[in-house]
């Protein structure tokens, strides 16, 4: 297995183990790959939960941007949602999870089609 397959499966365990959601594989590689070399990177890998501006980022360039949601309201209620189910005490919330579980939260699997 390369790299990228091996973050996949961390990511898929993480998904089973920490949110209790059994993962999309094929979903779940198609928003990993979608995510670019940034999985590579420590920092860019996860999202600072606790950093408002990071949680900006996601809500500007991965709902706004790539899942073509309009900016509101529910948009930060579904970000909050998806830290939430992550665990608050979970140190490293990946980036690939977090998006992965907010697609699935607006039914944007298809962006990924």
């Amino acid at each position: 297995m390369g790299k990228r397959d091996d973050l996949i499966a961390r990511y898929a365990d993480d998904l089973k183990n920490k949110c209790g959601m059994t993962p999309d594989l094929d979903l779940l590689t198609k928003v990993t790959i979608g995510c670019g070399p940034a999985i590579y990177n420590a920092d860019a890998a996860t999202v600072a939960a606790t950093q408002p501006a990071e949680v900006e980022t996601v809500k500007n360039n991965f709902l706004i941007k790539k899942l073509g949601l309009k900016d509101g309201p529910e948009l930060d209620t579904a970000i909050k949602s998806v830290l939430d189910t992550y665990g608050q005490s979970e140190r490293n919330k990946y980036r690939a999870v977090v998006y992965y579980m907010l697609t699935k939260h607006f039914g944007k699997e298809a962006i990924y089609g």
